[in-house]
């Protein structure tokens, strides 16, 4: 088995408080060595990282991947390029068939470690009740259960508890406080992330009164800034003031922060609104950073994947951050919060950082040209100065709340099978 030395590169380790010359043997999918000067063996493969900086991958939990028909622009290899090794589709108009589809893509070879959020409506639209939809999530609802009020397809049965999340989105469909409160009940018990679209302040405020102490995630929260839904630096403060209580975390989208404040084809934050975010971020209201999406895509979402690295590091240029604060935004933070909602603890062993046993899901920076030279998901080397490699082959893992699943078991079915 090949093994790859990253050799003399600037560690930037949130997860572990390490920031110093490195090196690292990767072997098997996942980091075995780390170490100053570690001696190579015959036939390993070095790769010279001076002057750049090795970091964990990013975990991006709000990329739209492949998501709404996204059939061409192959948004999952754009986002490996650009130093991307984990994200979650957070489609509001994901149901119970999107680990199926999205999982079948896997399977034959994504660059990427792919999860998917359901859309609220769609896990109230079954005929399975609170409690059932629990059990469902949990892997403990009967396979008949499932065939009578969820889906007559059985692979759709089989995968459709593995999920990171449901995605609340005011823009799609305004559900009665009844659902919204079914909807709390469901990811507290189960254990999922339950995730907000949050762009009206006034709906979003509305959404934490119901929360009654449980916990909600705000998603591409600095959207309020750009002033579609009333005044945007109000909308910020309301949002932060929100974030200070212990039940709500949210996200900042990477795009919106950078000095032009946006996309000049999307949303564009408010000045003084995206002045109110830094600070935030500055001051750790705020935890994490997102994509959301990438501008050459049918659902753009409102930012870039393209923008996670150099935001980060114009953060630390500009001294709101310290290095190793800004790059855990998008790699030891959202792995910490996954673990916390999830109650599974391989998402803070195994994803987030570059520690010994770690997932060897690493990127390689250039911090002169800001981007990825090399970007490994689960040790292989799946892009090399923007350009995706095809002979890295099949790279990705299926992530949900219920754990790391390397083959779905979808992409190679046969189409028919003998009685």
């Amino acid at each position: 088995m090949e093994r790859i030395i990253l050799r003399g590169g600037l560690l930037v380790d949130p997860g572990n408080h390490i920031m110093d010359e490195m090196d690292l043997i990767i072997e098997g999918g996942r980091i075995i060595e780390i170490g100053p000067d570690l001696k190579p063996e015959k036939g390993d493969r070095i790769i010279d990282c001076s002057e750049m900086e090795i970091w964990p991958g990013l975990i991006d939990m709000h990329l739209h991947v492949s998501d709404l028909f996204e059939i061409h622009t192959n948004t999952a290899y754009g986002a490996a390029e650009d130093g991307v090794t984990t994200a979650f589709s957070p489609g509001a108009g994901n149901t119970f068939m999107a680990p199926a589809l999205l999982g079948a893509e896997m399977d034959r070879g994504l660059p990427i470690n792919t999860g998917v959020y359901i859309g609220a409506s769609n896990v109230l639209g079954t005929r399975l009740d609170t409690d059932e939809l629990v059990e469902m999530f949990q892997g403990t609802l009967s396979s008949e259960v499932k065939k009578k009020k969820l889906s007559r397809n059985e692979i759709v049965n089989r995968t459709a508890r593995y999920v990171i999340g449901i995605k609340e989105h005011m823009g799609h469909f305004l559900l009665p406080d009844d659902k919204i409160r079914a909807l709390y009940e469901i990811t507290d018990r189960a254990r999922l992330m339950f995730m907000s679209h949050t762009q009206d302040v006034e709906h979003t405020i509305h959404l934490c009164g119901l929360a009654g102490g449980r916990k909600l995630h705000l998603g591409h929260a600095n959207a309020v800034g750009c002033g579609t839904h009333g005044d945007p630096a109000e909308a910020m403060k309301e949002i932060i003031r929100l974030l200070k209580e212990p039940s709500f975390t949210g996200e900042f989208v990477t795009t919106m922060l950078r000095e032009n404040r946006g996309s000049l084809e999307g949303l564009r934050m408010h000045p003084e609104a995206r002045r109110l975010a830094l600070e935030a971020l500055r001051d750790g209201k705020v935890k994490i950073l997102v994509s959301d999406g990438q501008n050459q895509s049918v659902m753009k979402g409102f930012g870039d994947t393209r923008d996670n690295i150099p935001c980060i590091l114009e953060m630390t240029e500009s001294g709101i951050l310290k290095r190793m604060d800004a790059v855990a935004l998008m790699t030891s933070n959202p792995a910490k919060l996954l673990a916390e909602r999830t109650g599974n603890e391989e998402w803070r062993k195994s994803f987030g950082h570059a520690g010994k046993g770690a997932y060897a899901n690493l990127i390689v920076v250039s911090p002169g040209v800001k981007r990825a030279s090399y970007v490994f998901t689960n040790g292989k080397l799946v892009s090399f100065e923007k350009r995706y490699l095809r002979s890295a082959g099949k790279a990705g893992y299926w992530v949900s709340a219920a754990g790391v699943k390397k083959d779905m078991g979808i992409g190679s079915m046969p189409v028919y099978k003998k009685e």
